[in-house]
């Protein structure tokens, strides 16, 4: 009797150990492909590296060549003499936040990137009037350049001081420039040291990048303005200054 107890009891537990088997298992392989499979999403998530100033910085959309310390050099340099600490004014800010609201619709209105505008602030933002070639008005147009591009200039009138009339005329300009040098970079260097002279100095140096054209000092350093003059208007705590409210709430529409 004894025996054939022990013996049942024994062949319950074989069929109860047999049916738990497959079941932990099962849980075992499970467990192990969800461990897989964390271990995989992990490994798919890759680290964000942190992005360099200098990545970060372009005019157009066209970026500074990396990796070439004499232009970061003097990337630096210039972004330095920009800062509220060498200037000491807030005028470009001021100015930006009057210009800015008529001159970026219509450089929108020409297909014109948007940092064009920086142009108007480099020209004239600090100092305003005639210069000593006779170049005038906000964009700075010689008066046979700006007859060109339909502006009045005469005794009686001068529509280089007219912003909107100038900046159509600006952009008229820019554009045509454009046409030919298909580099918005090349066409903010033309603009300061005209089309022609530009256009020879990249057939002579068989050169069209303007970070690597020997150019004279002021059109060497132009674009360099600009990317300075951007950076200090859309960070302009990181430079020291403090943003006018009426270009906080021009930026915030």
């Amino acid at each position: 009797m004894i025996p054939f107890i022990v013996m049942a009891a024994l062949f319950i537990l074989a069929k109860v150990f047999a049916y738990q088997m497959p079941q932990a298992k099962e849980s075992l392989l499970e467990k192990e492909n969800s461990d897989t499979t964390t271990t995989t999403q992990k490994a798919e998530i890759p680290e964000k590296e942190p992005i360099s100033l200098m990545a970060q910085l372009n005019f157009a959309e066209e970026t500074l060549p990396l990796g070439d310390k004499r232009i970061e050099r003097k990337m630096k340099k210039t972004l330095a003499a920009h800062t509220y600490g060498h200037l000491q004014t807030h005028r470009l800010h001021r100015k930006a936040a009057e210009w800015f609201p008529i001159i970026e619709p219509i450089l929108a209105a020409y297909g014109i990137p948007n940092d064009f505008k920086y142009v108007a602030l480099v020209e004239s933002g600090l100092q305003a009037g005639v210069s000593p070639k006779g170049a005038a008005g906000i964009w700075q147009f010689m008066p046979s350049t700006a007859r060109m591009y339909g502006l009045k200039v005469n005794g009686r009138v001068d529509e280089r001081y007219n912003l909107r009339k100038s900046t159509i005329a600006a952009c008229k300009y820019i554009k045509e420039m454009y046409g030919g040098l298909e580099s918005w970079t090349l066409v903010a260097a033309a603009y300061n040291v005209g089309d022609g002279r530009l256009r020879r100095q990249i057939n002579n140096q068989n050169q069209d990048n303007y970070y690597k054209l020997k150019l004279n000092r002021e059109t060497g350093g132009y674009v360099y303005k600009l990317i300075s003059m951007k950076q200090i208007m859309e960070h302009p705590a990181r430079y020291g200054y403090e943003k006018p409210k009426s270009l906080l709430a021009y930026n915030a529409e």
